[in-house]
């Protein structure tokens, strides 16, 4: 039975970044009353370089790492005179195009900051704005991203640094490295991809690993690599073997490098993606050196004992996930842990829902997108959930699989794999639109907002 825009809940989203657009676009396309507040004056969030909030972690020179078919919304292409792996203008660009192709422009409120959002004794949402405006709603979309809030190394190092020390999160371009010597702590992408260009202007760059990590090429065989074994049908266990013989074969070990061997196997540490660090470690312009020990004034000395004359330092150690809306005793993620099921779903608050909220082995893009259709589905009463006990036990065995399969860090608290979230997360809805005709026609979280 149709439902008419006055019967669905009222809806609050929260960032029109790449995951909130999307969620913004399947309550524009099924009818829904809802606000999508954005802080910067445009969208895309961390793809738009020098954003207005302050938020993104965009530079300069800034490509993807991912080829610009996976990354791409399933009903609107990238344009196909980009290359393979776009540059951060066009991917800002393309997100832009994607809010007036699909009309919803008007629906979210620009340069509109959420200071508070609290759940209230009836359910609903009170959301407080920066300018101190409050609206209610039914419902409470979230997609603030979680890779605007630098962490630093934890416990810091010790001594004193007296030349310049930014996180990734602040770098614009080389300039600040020119004819200088310059550490990059991490083995991420950033770090990759500021080493590199640190080795074009710097008089000597090193690269300082925590720990090893393997470093995949964008191609191999010709083909962008997230374009090679793309399907959920073949278990992860084969395609983890045939990865590690793919790498072995076209790239060889990382010992071989200089760098530090992994601890780990391929696919148990989210992999970093460079089609030129090797290339310029083997050039000699970057050299790598293990971890730091400590830090000498105009010096560092690495626990290997090697001691350099350093003037830049550029920690490349990752994000923290906060959300500075909710009080932290009510939602957050300690240790970058918040356990939701399938990565959307809180399910002790039935009307709250994460979209982007996870780290896949590939795009964030599509995944999101798939996310703000489950949701909208959800909130039409075209899906209906689990019971709350199996989603924690889902949950539980979520986790427990992750875990058991990932090296032990902030960084690995929410990974998931893109072909295999997106094949089980269709076979959930289809499970939960079987439930729903069963249940009948209530809605899940009626409307009770005027």
């Amino acid at each position: 039975m149709a439902r008419t825009t006055a019967e669905l809940p009222k809806v609050c989203i929260i960032g029109a970044g790449c995951s909130g657009i999307t969620a913004a676009k399947a309550l524009y396309e099924h009818g829904f009353d809802f606000d999508c507040y954005e802080k910067s004056d445009r969208v895309g969030g961390n793809w738009v370089f020098g954003n207005k909030n302050g938020m993104s972690s965009a530079y300069r020179r800034l490509f993807i790492n991912t080829s610009r078919e996976r990354m791409q919304y399933s009903d609107f292409p990238m344009p196909k005179h980009y290359p393979t792996f776009p540059h951060h203008s066009q991917v800002a660009e393309y997100f832009d195009a994607y809010v007036d192709h699909f009309g919803f422009r008007s629906r979210i409120q620009f340069e509109t900051g959420v200071r508070r959002a609290e759940q209230v004794s009836d359910g609903t949402w009170v959301i407080t704005l920066d300018d101190g405006r409050t609206s209610r709603y039914d419902a409470l979309i979230v997609a603030n991203g979680h890779h605007w809030n630098p962490r630093y190394p934890e416990p810091p190092f010790p001594g004193e640094f007296q030349g310049l020390t930014l996180h990734s999160h602040h770098y614009i371009d080389n300039d600040i490295f020119r004819d200088k010597n310059v550490v990059i702590l991490g083995m991420g992408n950033s770090a990759m991809d500021i080493a590199c260009e640190s080795s074009e202007v710097a008089k000597q760059t090193f690269l300082a690993a925590r720990r090893g990590a393997y470093i995949i090429p964008k191609y191999i065989f010709g083909k962008p690599l997230d374009q090679i074994v793309t399907t959920a049908k073949i278990p992860w266990s084969v395609r983890q073997r045939m990865f590690e013989w793919t790498l072995r074969l076209t790239v060889g070990r990382m010992e071989d490098y200089g760098l530090p061997k992994p601890d780990h196997r391929f696919g148990e540490a989210h992999p970093t993606i460079s089609g030129r660090i090797l290339d310029r470690i083997t050039h000699g312009v970057i050299t790598p050196k293990p971890n730091i020990a400590e830090l000498l004034g105009s010096q560092v000395r690495f626990t290997d004992g090697s001691i350099e004359d350093v003037d830049v330092i550029v920690y490349c150690t990752g994000y923290k996930v906060t959300f500075p809306f909710f009080d932290e005793d009510f939602i957050s993620a300690p240790d970058n842990d918040l356990p939701l099921f399938r990565r959307v779903f809180k399910p002790d608050i039935p009307n709250v829902f994460f979209i982007g909220l996870l780290q896949p082995l590939g795009a964030i893009m599509p995944l999101a997108e798939a996310q703000g259709q489950w949701v909208a589905s959800y909130l039409k009463g075209e899906y209906a959930l689990p019971s709350r006990a199996d989603m924690e036990a889902d949950m539980e065995r979520e986790r427990a699989r992750m875990f058991a399969r990932y090296v032990k860090s902030k960084r690995h608290t929410m990974q998931v794999d893109f072909d295999d979230y997106l094949a089980d997360l269709d076979k959930e809805r289809r499970r939960g639109e079987a439930r729903a005709r069963k249940r009948g026609q209530a809605l899940p979280i009626p409307r009770q907002v005027p």
